[in-house]
C-alpha cells in the first residue's frame, strides 16, 4: 500500500488530512514562523531553511516573509533570491535550478482539486511538479500554477498567471501569461 506522500509523487489523489503529511507540513510551517520572526541580520536565519528544505545550494537568501507548506518538496539551486511574500505550497516537488530571482509577493502553487463538487468534498486533491529553470527573473505578484515548467532564461513580468509551459529565453507577461517576444542577449 502507498503511503500519502508516495502516491503524491506518483500523481495520485491524496489525502492532506492524513496525518504522515500533517506532521511534514507542521515542521515547515513552525520553521517558517520561527525564521519570519527574526530579524534580517541574524547570522542563525538563513540556516533554518536548510532544516526542512528538500535541497538547497550554497547562496541562498529569503528576504522574507516566507511560508512553505512541506519545504521537503522544494529543491533549489545555487543563487538564489526571493524578495518579501515567496510562498511554496509544496505538495509536489517544486524545483528552481541556478540563478533563480524572485520579485515580490510571488507565489508557486503544485495543489489542485477535482473540479467535480462530489469528488472535491471528499477532501482528496492532486499535485503537479513545478520546475523553474536556469537565469530565470520573476516579476512581482506572479501565481505560478500546478504542473507548470519554466525554461532557461526566461521573464515572468508582474502580474502573471502561469497557467503553462513558458519556453527558454522569453518574455512572458499576463493572465494567462503568455510569451510575447523572445529575449535578445547581447
Amino acid at each position: 500500500m502507498m503511503t500519502e506522500e508516495e502516491k503524491i509523487f506518483a500523481g495520485k489523489m491524496f489525502d492532506p488530512r492524513k496525518q504522515e503529511l500533517k506532521d511534514i507540513k507542521h515542521k515547515a510551517h513552525i520553521a517558517c514562523q520561527k525564521y519570519n520572526t527574526m530579524d534580517e541580520y541574524d547570522p542563525e536565519r538563513s540556516p533554518i531553511i536548510q532544516e526542512f528544505i528538500g535541497k538547497i545550494g550554497k547562496v541562498y537568501y529569503f528576504q522574507g516573509p516566507i511560508q512553505f507548506n512541506y519545504g521537503s518538496h522544494t529543491f533549489i539551486g545555487e543563487n538564489f533570491f526571493a524578495n518579501h511574500n515567496c510562498i511554496i505550497l509544496d505538495e509536489a516537488k517544486v524545483i528552481f535550478k541556478d540563478n533563480v530571482f524572485v520579485a515580490p509577493n510571488c507565489s508557486f502553487y503544485t495543489a489542485g482539486h477535482p473540479f467535480d463538487p462530489m469528488e472535491r468534498n471528499s477532501g482528496l486533491e492532486y499535485a503537479k511538479p513545478i520546475t523553474v529553470g536556469n537565469n530565470v527573473w520573476i516579476g512581482g505578484n506572479v501565481v505560478v500554477l500546478p504542473g507548470v515548467s519554466i525554461g532557461d532564461n526566461a521573464v515572468i513580468g508582474a502580474g502573471s498567471v502561469v497557467v503553462q509551459d513558458i519556453p527558454a529565453g522569453v518574455l512572458a507577461v499576463g493572465n494567462p501569461c503568455r510569451v510575447i517576444r523572445t529575449i535578445i542577449s547581447k
